[in-house]
């Protein structure tokens, strides 16, 4: 089902540079976005459905990234700050490696895991992003043929 996606590459850039403003007014950087939309796949729901069919984001493969998503906001924490945000005496790269064991062991200060909060944030962007992706199909005149293609 990736070739409907094949099909409008021109209409995602389109809407790639409409939804970059928003991209900005969150808490996401360029970077991070990049990373979850590599992450995120668009499925098609209902699509037997002319009315009911609708982009939908497939975020399923988000958690596993969120501790990279983390590891770019530190990096670029880093290089705006030059320094250790906790204030702990390790910082450096050292720091940002044990920081990475503590929270891989579930010892770090986030109690391990997924941000949750980030998470959600990611998935409630991705949704707005396929919203406005099918708004632009359908403005175009395309999101029927769309349809059709993700149903081959």
């Amino acid at each position: 089902m990736s070739n409907w996606t094949d099909a409008i590459v021109g209409e995602r850039m389109t809407v790639d540079r409409e939804f970059n403003q928003r991209i900005q007014g969150s808490q996401f950087s360029n970077q991070e976005w990049g990373l979850i939309m590599t992450a995120t796949e668009f499925e098609i729901e209902h699509a037997d459905d002319p009315e009911r069919a609708r982009i939908v984001a497939d975020t399923s493969k988000l958690p596993q990234i969120m501790p990279e998503l983390d590891n770019i906001s530190q990096q670029m924490g880093a290089m705006a700050g030059g320094g250790d945000p906790g204030g702990g005496s390790s910082g450096g790269v050292f720091g940002g490696i044990v920081d990475d064991i503590k929270n891989l062991l579930g010892g770090g200060g986030g109690g391990g895991g997924v941000d949750r909060e980030k998470l959600a944030a990611a998935e409630q962007l991705t949704q707005e992003y396929a919203d406005e992706l099918q708004r632009h199909l359908e403005n175009k005149g395309r999101f029927e043929q769309v349809r059709l293609s993700y149903q081959e």
